[in-house]
Order: structure tokens, then C-alpha cells, then sequence
């Protein structure tokens, strides 16, 4: 924040994984640009951080019955504006830009060829062409690689559907393999990059009427005077100001033209349409005493940007600003689901790898489980998730782009002598087979007899899964048997299927049930505890069980067994990964 009237400036950090902190971010900058304020919005680890004078803090709360802006809304229009303007008062004569005018983004797109240079911030129409599609071509994503910071390379092996086609969710067992040698440990995770389809891609740019240069170069340059500094960071990640782009490339790969649209979206589309009701309507979408009538449009029905600028046909974006008004395309993490040099199963078709090994030294095998994303909405259309469509569609000898990152699971092989307590429900077993087969691996490297510490004493290792069907969904149950059968890991595995009887059982009705055993190995042999899955109901409804068990056995009041769960955590015991 600035120290003199002369120096107004405002910088707004953010750290987002799902892309809600960045648009959140995006709109305290034009709250504060409107208050006169050179600002600029940056991802946290793009800037080097000096003191600063003055902080704003404000928490908003995602599950809010209307979303963030539920909460954040009221929060931004009152109290941020109020408090800038109560710290940095406006010079006399000097008055915020109005809601009503269209700020001008930082970076503007303009052709590569300086000869066919533009007005940067004019809207271009050019005349509407059908798409350049052929019946014929499969409508799936071009299989360019994607040139991202530590991007690796990963061969698709493998990419099967484990649950009955008659089941209503489809879920992959996708398998990759890397060039080299990439040290992971369980917990650790996979980011896949995914890209829009094409039918998509040519739809945006008929309706925009940008059929006719899709294929253009252009690049970004700063719409500010060449006097002023550029902003740091670019609108769309991975991109660079020399690099050169057509708005077909940026559409497929970097826009996310299927996200559900935010407030600001509509505030930006009244000022690109000529149609008195559209604009009026639009502009509806942005009062914040509708915000209810905005949830309602897009959020319940999960309504596209696709599908919006459908519905209002009169909206013409400028292509110079396409970057500032839709919102990037992020990378998806996923769990990694197996342990370094994990061995294959004797059932499973080594061909394909042995292929891609021929002539090279040393690979890295990855394995990840995803739940594909497709349902029906209120308004009984049919949605898919942009990231699992794309993963849907991969196929064995494919190459995609991915990166490699630390989890927060923090294993140890030091660890390897303590029990662990498992809970995994759906795909948030994934870790959790990472981590069983990396415990067998270490135990063989040390010579540690399975099930057994070094005082003698017997060690169990439980997991804890849940679904819905026994037959449908239980996924790797034929492992789990092979390895205590025929491999001696000492492992004991409780599942719990909600939809096979009358009474719905889930996971923490088996920690109930098993509070005992589970006592015994977190209380008396000083186990470690972890819980992945969904971000949702199901880690409160854990821990409580938890809670009653060590009341039951400790024996423990109940603050006495929120206190020894709390102890936990600090000690590093208790350790939780849920998305």
C-alpha cells in the first residue's frame, strides 16, 4: 500500500489452486483501481515481497449458501472501500472512477504483424464464418505439448474404466510414465493440464465473430504508455510478452470457456452490446441486491460462459481484451495413487511400457484414480468436468504435459515401525495405496519383518474405505487380498458400502465400530492417523468418531479427547489431505 498521496499504488497477492482466490483477488484490484490506485494483481510466489506499511485482511466464506460473493460482496463494496478511503483519502477534486465506466485491463492482445496492427482496445468484427471443422474429425483436443515451468512429459500406458459401464460413474485408473527418474513419495500429487474440446472452441469464435482471424499471430503488449513500468505478471500463466498466440490456441488451451461466470463477467459483458434489454439484464446480474437472482443463473444450474454468451447473442467481445474477461484454464491435481518403483501386477499387460522403455535408461511410473465428472443439472442438462472430460479422452501413446509437486502427507520411512490408521473414501484412496505399497517397500529395504516392531510387538496397518457398491466401486479390493495373501503385508481393511442395505453405512460408522482397535494403535502403540478424501461432511464426521472412541477407551471426558486428537495434530500424528 502506498505511504504518500503522490505514490498510490496497491498491490493484492493471492494463492490459488482452484482459481476462486484469483477471481476474488481480480475484484479487490478494480475496487481499488477505481479509488485511483495503480495496482496490480499477482500470484504470490511472481513477486519479492518488501515491507509493507498497510494490510488488509478479510476471510470469506466458500461455503456460503450464495458463494464467495455471499460473503465477499458486502464485504468489498463496504468495508474495503471504506477502509481505503479512510487510510489513503482522495486529493480534493479527485473522485473514484464509477462502477458505470469500463476499466482498461493491463495487457491487450494485438497482431504479431506490426503491418496489420490495430487499435489496441477497438472492437474488431469481422464477418461470421461456419467453424473449420470436418465431420469426419474426431472432436477431440489437439495432442500439442504444453510449454509450462517444469513441465514434464508423461506417455499415457494405461487409461481404464475400473467401474461397470453400468454403474452411474465412470472412474479411471490412469496410467503414465516419465522420462528420468522423478522421486515422489505418497501424498505427493500430479497436476494434469487440460484443454478445451474443439466443437467448443469453434462455437466461442462464431459466436464472437472471430472465425476469420482464429489463426492469426498476436501477442500481448501493456495498454498503458511505454513511459509507465509494465505490470509483472501476464493475464493468462504461462505465456510470456514475446511469446506469440492465435486466439484459437488461447481458447483451447488457456481459457476456461466452461467455468461457471462471476459477478465481474457480466459488469464487463453490458459495455459489448448494442441491445438495450441484454445490457439491462446484465448489468441486473452485477447489483448486489440480486446476488440471489445471479446464484441462481449460474451457479445451481452450473450455466458456462459458453453458454451465457449463447443466450445473449448481441454480445460482442473485443478479441484484444478477450484475455481480461475470461478466466484462465488451470492445471487440476490429482493424488498420486502408487509408490515409487512399485511393482506391476503379474495380471497386468506390461507391453506397452516395455515399449516405451526400448532404447532408454530410466523411467518414472505414475498411477492416478479419477472420478469423471458427468451429471445432470436443474435445468436437466448435461455437465462434464472440463479437466475429467479432457482426462476421459486420453489414449494409450499419448503424450501430455504435467507437473510434479510435494503433498502434505509428510511420510517417512522412519515411520515404518508405527501402525497407520487409514481413511480413504471413493478416489481419496489413492494416497492411501501410495502409501500401503511404500510401507512395503520400505519394510523389505530395512529387513523389517512385516507386522512386527522392533520389541516384538505385532503391528496392523488399517484402512478405512467407503462407497457405494460392493461390486461397483470398490476399487483395488483384489490388491488388498493379494497383498495380505500372498505378499504378508500386515494390512486389515474395513469398507463400508452406503448403498448395498437398507440403512446407509459409511466410513465413520466403521471407526465406530472398530473404536477399539483403532484406540489401540494410535493410544498405546503411538500409530499415525490419515484422512484424504472429499473436503466436505466427511472430515468433521471422522474426527467426531475419533473423539467418542477415546472417550470410550481412554477412558476421556470429551475435552480431555479433543485435547488428545489436538496433540495429535501438533505432533504431527494426525495428518489430513482432502480437496
Amino acid at each position: 500500500m502506498p505511504t504518500t498521496q503522490q505514490a498510490r499504488r496497491a498491490l493484492v497477492l493471492y494463492g490459488s489452486e482452484t482459481g476462486n482466490a484469483q477471481d476474488v483477488a481480480e475484484e479487490m484490484g478494480r475496487v481499488a483501481e477505481r479509488l485511483r490506485f495503480d495496482t496490480e494483481v499477482a500470484e504470490l510466489n511472481a513477486i519479492s515481497l518488501e515491507p509493507s506499511q498497510y494490510v488488509i485482511e478479510g476471510e470469506s466464506d466458500e461455503q456460503h449458501p450464495e458463494g464467495i460473493d455471499g460473503s465477499f460482496l458486502p464485504w468489498s463494496t463496504s468495508h474495503l472501500r471504506h477502509r481505503l478511503l479512510e487510510e489513503y483519502p482522495l486529493p480534493e477534486g479527485v473522485h473514484p472512477i464509477p462502477d458505470d465506466v469500463l476499466l482498461d485491463p493491463k495487457w491487450v492482445l494485438d497482431y504479431a504483424d506490426n503491418e496489420s496492427s490495430v487499435p489496441p482496445t477497438s472492437n474488431v468484427i469481422t464477418p461470421t464464418l461456419e467453424p473449420t471443422s470436418n465431420s469426419d474429425t474426431p472432436d477431440v483436443p489437439p495432442t500439442d505439448l504444453l510449454n509450462i515451468p517444469n513441465g514434464l512429459a508423461a506417455h499415457i500406458t494405461s487409461n481404464e474404466r475400473i467401474t461397470p459401464t453400468t454403474h452411474w460413474q465412470d472412474v479411471r485408473h490412469l496410467k503414465l510414465s516419465l522420462s528420468g527418474t522423478h522421486p515422489y513419495a505418497p501424498g505427493d500429487v500430479l497436476t494434469l493440464y487440460p484443454k478445451n474440446f474443439p466443437s467448443d472452441v469453434n462455437l466461442f469464435l462464431s459466436l464472437m465473430d472471430w472465425t476469420s482471424i482464429a489463426d492469426t499471430p498476436l501477442h500481448f503488449h501493456p495498454s498503458s504508455p511505454s513511459s509507465a513500468p509494465p505490470p509483472t505478471t501476464l493475464p493468462v500463466p504461462h505465456l510470456s510478452q514475446k511469446s506469440t498466440v492465435t486466439l484459437r490456441q488461447l481458447l483451447t488451451n488457456h481459457l476456461d470457456i466452461l467455468s461457471i461466470p462471476r459477478r465481474s463477467f457480466f459488469a464487463q459483458l453490458a459495455h459489448y452490446t448494442p441491445d438495450p434489454f441484454h445490457r439491462d439484464r446484465l448489468l441486473e446480474f452485477t447489483n448486489p441486491e440480486y446476488i440471489d437472482e445471479l446464484y441462481d443463473y449460474t451457479t445451481r444450474p452450473r450455466r458456462s460462459i459458453l453458454e451465457v454468451l449463447q443466450e445473449f447473442e448481441s454480445v460482442k467481445i473485443p478479441w484484444q481484451r478477450i484475455c481480461s474477461i475470461i478466466p484462465t484454464l488451470r492445471g487440476r491435481q490429482f493424488s498420486i495413487a502408487s509408490a515409487m518403483n512399485m511393482k506391476m501386477n503379474p495380471s497386468e499387460d506390461a507391453a506397452d511400457i516395455t515399449a516405451v522403455r526400448a532404447g532408454e535408461s530410466e523411467r518414472t511410473e505414475i498411477e492416478l484414480l479419477i472420478a469423471i465428472v458427468k451429471y445432470k443439472t436443474v435445468i436437466k442438462r448435461i455437465r462434464q468436468g472440463v479437466a475429467t472430460r479432457y482426462i476421459a479422452n486420453l489414449t494409450p501413446g499419448q503424450d501430455i504435459t504435467v507437473t510434479l509437486s510435494k503433498g502434505g502427507l509428510g511420510v517417512s520411512e522412519k515411520e515404518v515401525g508405527r501402525p497407520v490408521v487409514m481413511v480413504g473414501p471413493g478416489t481419496g484412496v489413492a494416497p492411501m495405496r501410495a502409501l500401503i505399497y511404500q510401507r512395503k517397500q520400505w519394510r523389505e529395504k530395512l529387513g523389517v519383518e512385516p507386522g512386527l516392531r522392533s520389541d516384538g510387538e505385532q503391528v496392523q496397518d488399517l484402512l478405512f474405505f467407503g462407497c457405494r457398491n460392493a461390486e461397483a466401486d470398490y476399487f483395488f479390493k483384489d490388491e488388498w487380498e493379494a497383498l495380505k495373501k500372498d505378499e504378508g503385508v500386515p494390512l486389515e481393511v474395513f469398507a463400508a458400502f452406503s448403498r448395498d442395505q437398507r440403512q446407509k453405512v459409511y466410513v465413520q460408522d466403521l471407526i465406530r465400530q472398530q473404536s477399539s482397535l483403532i484406540f489401540n494403535s494410535l493410544s498405546k502403540q503411538n500409530g499415525i492417523i490419515y484422512i484424504c478424501g472429499s473436503s466436505g461432511k466427511m472430515p468433521q464426521a471422522i474426527r467426531e468418531a475419533l473423539i467418542e472412541g477415546f472417550q470410550e477407551h481412554g477412558p476421556m471426558s470429551r475435552e480431555d479427547a479433543e485435547s488428545y486428537l489436538a496433540g495429535m495434530e501438533k505432533s504431527g500424528r494426525y495428518r489430513q489431505e482432502t480437496w
